[in-house]
């Protein structure tokens, strides 16, 4: 438990680094002059380096052994490439920037999950993920105030990302507190490994395959904030502000997600998925108030796609595969994201509507292949 909360704090601050700087960088992108099509291409192409590369990294840690080093690597690169944005004067910096955030959380989380897996092995997988979600959420929470604090202060884009050096530079501190009292957590796990199998189950697959619908039809922050920004509907201070409430609802959510999730298994995934799928035509279609309601629906998404989803891959799969795991389930969740964030940029651009029928179709698809997964072997 002591491990999970102090990585817990590191995500805190990291989050509170990363995702005050996500809630800004898509009307950010639009003031350097990025179209719908751009931020939608961008946003999706950092989340798909970004789970992509975790295949490499996750058969990279379970080769090497070597969490730590992995991890620090990791958490450099991608708190680090935040305050740099305060720097970008043309979008094409931006973007790469972006990316590069994400190319840093791709290298150190299949390795901290390994880590969160077998320290959590004894209170509750769905339990230890959840609660590291929220930990992590809180900072989702924090962030994106800070920025709309220095954007309601009349201060500059530019202005918030430099602020989020400071959380980077904490949340670096205290993952080296974390290393220097478990070097080794991958021995807090029980002495019982699960026995070797050759190949992954028709079950992880069909997961696997239900989660990337999920993921293609999730409309990422930024083109969220583009929309906000371009149709004057949600105040330029209050577009973070909207997101922090999002990020509380997913810190709740995983909590709550995460201790069904214990007592019931996956069909407690398939209730996430059908509540969250609403959240689309609310943000698109609707005024302040049913873009706020959509915005919690979206967080309710995430939390538990941060944590139940998952925890649940540590109970399909061999410990001694776990890393390789993560990658493979994260590349396919990364690949269907960009491709499905690339189609509702463009569908942004043609019409709202289209937009909006193919988020829900995608998410509803996925409730009947996740629950046939429990029934397979």
């Amino acid at each position: 438990m002591k491990f999970v909360i102090l990585i817990g704090v590191v995500s805190l601050f990291s989050d509170m680094t990363y995702e005050g700087a996500r809630s800004i960088t898509g009307p950010f992108l639009s003031m350097l002059g990025a179209s719908a099509t751009v931020v939608g291409i961008v946003a999706g192409f950092g989340e798909l380096v970004g789970y992509g590369l975790r295949l490499v990294s996750g058969y990279w840690a379970d080769k090497t052994k070597r969490y730590w080093a992995i991890v620090f690597l990791g958490y450099a690169l991608n708190l680090l490439s935040v305050p740099l944005l305060a720097l970008a004067g043309y979008w094409q910096v931006a973007a790469i920037l972006i990316v590069g955030e994400r190319i840093g959380k791709a290298i150190r989380n299949p390795a901290r999950d390994v880590m969160l897996s077998c320290a959590s092995d004894s209170i509750g997988r769905g339990w230890g993920f959840g609660l590291h979600e929220a930990l992590d959420q809180i900072g989702a929470i924090c962030g994106p105030l800070v920025v709309a604090a220095i954007l309601a202060s009349k201060g500059a884009y530019e202005s918030a990302f430099a602020a989020l050096l400071l959380p980077a530079l904490v949340a670096l501190a205290v993952l080296f507190t974390a290393y220097r009292f478990y070097p080794n957590p991958t021995g807090l796990g029980s002495a019982s490994i699960k026995i070797e199998r050759k190949g992954y189950t028709r079950s992880f697959w069909l997961y696997v395959a239900a989660v990337a619908c999920v993921a293609a039809g999730y409309a990422d922050f930024p083109l969220i904030a583009y929309h906000f920004a371009r149709h004057g509907l949600v105040p330029a201070h209050w577009i973070p502000i909207f997101y922090a409430i999002a990020m509380g609802a997913d810190a709740l959510a995983a909590l709550w997600f995460g201790r069904l999730f214990d007592r019931l298994g996956i069909p407690v995934l398939a209730v996430s998925i059908l509540a969250s799928a609403l959240f689309a035509p609310l943000v698109f279609l609707g005024g302040f108030a049913p873009a706020l309601a959509g915005m919690i629906l979206w967080g309710i998404g995430m939390g538990a796609q941060e944590s139940i989803m998952r925890a649940a891959i540590a109970d399909l799969v061999p410990t001694n595969k776990l890393g390789f795991a993560f990658g493979l389930f994260n590349t396919m969740y990364g690949i269907a994201w960009f491709a499905g964030s690339a189609v509702m940029g463009v569908l942004y651009d043609m019409s709202v509507y289209a937009l909006v029928g193919f988020s829900v179709v995608a998410q509803f698809i996925a409730i009947p292949v996740i629950l046939a997964s429990k029934k397979e072997p």
